[in-house]
């Protein structure tokens, strides 16, 4: 069972596959929801996963205005193609007093844009996705990967009979190769923080935090 410590009230521009895809978790976590498009179709096809939907343009501020969108702490701009209404909404939000406004961006033009106006988190999830399926692509023992920066991640490794019966104590990571692991998952199980002492078996999944390169040299030594 999943629990909030508080609810909290989200709005959510664009309901593309990104934006609706938002919507829907927002809502599943137990948060209120506002979401607006110009389309009134996916305006009636997204009313079920929301607390309000609403059809409207979102670069006209007399809207925003009208749904008190100053009194809503967390925005997220989902629009798709458009990016002349993703900067200007993102614009308005900002010039409204909107604390935390969350942008998706098409190209790297647009995230410098929305940098420059004031946008909080910028997002490019088809970027995001592509660059975590080519990592699990072109290396077999990544199962996820989070990029952290440029030059940290945490990477979910499995391990390889090569490892099977040995302890954390022998393999001695941290020391050899700068790297933490921070849990083991064996089926369902997760072991968070596992002791020295832990034996390691096939296939179990190391969860691992460090700079890009070490994790590469602890892979193509120990694994």
């Amino acid at each position: 069972m999943e629990v909030l410590a508080t609810r909290k009230q989200f709005v959510v521009i664009g309901l593309g596959r990104f934006g609706g895809s938002v919507c829907k978790e927002l809502v599943k976590l137990g948060n209120e929801v506002l979401a607006i498009d110009r389309d009134d179709k996916k305006v009636n096809d997204y009313a079920k996963y929301t607390t309000h939907a609403v059809v409207g343009d979102s670069t006209d501020e007399n809207l925003l205005r009208s749904l008190g969108i100053r009194n809503f702490e967390n925005v997220v701009v989902a629009i798709g193609d458009n990016i002349q209404a993703s900067i200007l909404t993102t614009l308005l939000l900002k010039e409204s007093g909107v604390k935390n406004v969350c942008v998706k961006a098409k190209n790297d033009y647009h995230h410098k844009v929305l940098e420059k106006i004031g946008a909080d988190k910028i997002v490019h999830p088809e970027n995001d996705m592509g660059r975590r399926i080519a990592q699990q692509m072109s290396d077999e023992n990544v199962i996820d990967f989070i990029e952290l920066s440029d030059k940290y991640s945490i990477v979910e490794l499995l391990a390889s009979m090569k490892l099977e019966g040995k302890t954390l104590v022998e393999l001695n990571i941290r020391a050899s190769f700068g790297i933490t692991i921070l849990a083991i998952k064996q089926g369902e199980t997760i072991d968070i923080s596992p002791s020295p002492q832990y034996k390691i078996s096939n296939k179990d999944l190391l969860i691992v935090i460090g700079q890009n390169d070490d994790i590469k040299r602890f892979e193509d030594q120990v694994m």
